[in-house]
Order: structure tokens, then C-alpha cells, then sequence
């Protein structure tokens, strides 16, 4: 684990490669899985606030899930989760003839939401926990994202810049700089 600031970041995130690969595991990451989407309290409460708008871009049987049952549930942590269909699927996840798409961020894309999509994942495959006062950052290998990586190593690309709008979304550029650095002092 490395040390920058206040967050620990295992050494994957500099060293693995990854770059998604929509075409291959046509969004995976939002139909698959024990649970959905980690959602913290200010997520939840802009979800909630914008949900009438996010609706209109979702399918009948979200937008019928969501009227039923809501769209967050508990946790296993203190943040809630996003709601799954039946089937798996993330509630908030738009199959179309050609694509998976998340009705969140095409809601925002529309100016129908403030909320870009959920910070969870947005920054997928790096999942986020506590450790005392410190922020971990820790890289979530699931074999669905086989073609990631290998589009990753293909390109070049590690997982820390194939996420740096995500980081620099979550933690500010000054952390991103600091983990551009980390990583070209490696190099030499």
C-alpha cells in the first residue's frame, strides 16, 4: 500500500492496466454482482431530489421497480445501495438495441440531474473503504473486466489514468498529481 495524503492506494491501482471495454462486456459491472452500487448520503438525497427527471430515461420496468419499491436500499456498510431488478441489473442501468447505458448519467447529459452517476461507479473497478482516518483505495478484480484489462495492457494504460476524471472528481487534481508522480518515480 502507498501512502498520499490521507489515502492509501494499493500498488494495483498504479500497476494493473485498464481501460473498459463496452463492447466486449457490454456493462457487466451494472447487471452483475451480490449487490448494487454503493450510493453515499448526498447521492442518495440528489437521486432523490432529481428522480421524477432520472425516470423519464429509464425503462417501464425500472420506472415501475422504482414506483413499487424505491430506488436505495441498506447497506452492508453505513452508505445505502442502489436497487436491482429481479434479474440483476442495476435499476438505474438502460439496455438499448445497441448499448448499456446508466439513466442517471444520461439524465445529467440532458440537464436533467446535478448528479453526474454515482461516485462508486464512476470509479469502478477501484472500490473506496475506512481504514482508521485513512481513504483506501483498493482495486476490485472481477473476471467480467478480463477485457479491460487487456485492452488496458494493449493501450498502455494504468488503472490510475484510465480513472483520472473520476479521481480527480473524488479526491481534487492536487491527490491526481501526486499519484502522476508516484507513478513516474516508479518508472525510473
Amino acid at each position: 500500500m502507498i501512502l498520499l495524503e490521507d489515502k492509501l492506494i494499493s500498488e494495483d491501482v498504479f500497476e494493473s492496466h485498464f481501460v473498459c471495454d463496452l463492447e466486449r462486456c457490454k456493462g457487466a459491472c451494472c447487471i452483475e454482482g451480490d449487490a448494487g452500487a454503493p450510493i453515499n448520503k448526498e447521492e442518495s438525497a440528489q437521486i432523490g431530489e432529481d428522480l421524477k427527471r432520472i425516470k423519464q430515461h429509464l425503462s417501464e420496468e425500472s420506472q415501475a421497480f422504482i414506483s413499487q419499491n424505491g430506488f436505495k436500499e441498506s447497506g452492508f456498510t453505513e452508505d445505502e445501495e442502489i436497487q436491482c431488478l429481479e434479474d440483476g441489473k442495476c435499476v438505474f442501468a438502460v439496455q438499448d438495441e445497441e448499448k448499456l447505458f446508466c439513466g442517471i448519467e444520461k439524465a445529467h447529459q440532458n440537464g436533467d440531474s446535478k448528479l453526474l452517476k454515482p461516485m462508486s461507479c464512476h470509479l469502478y473497478p477501484i472500490r473506496i473503504s475506512k481504514v482508521g482516518d485513512c481513504t483506501a483505495l483498493n482495486y476490485h478484480k472481477w473476471n467480467i473486466c478480463a477485457a479491460a484489462c487487456k485492452l488496458g495492457k494493449k493501450l498502455n494504460v494504468p488503472l490510475f489514468k484510465f480513472l483520472e476524471i473520476a479521481l480527480i472528481r473524488a479526491f481534487g487534481e492536487e491527490f491526481y498529481e501526486q499519484c502522476r508522480q508516484y507513478h513516474e518515480a516508479q518508472k525510473d
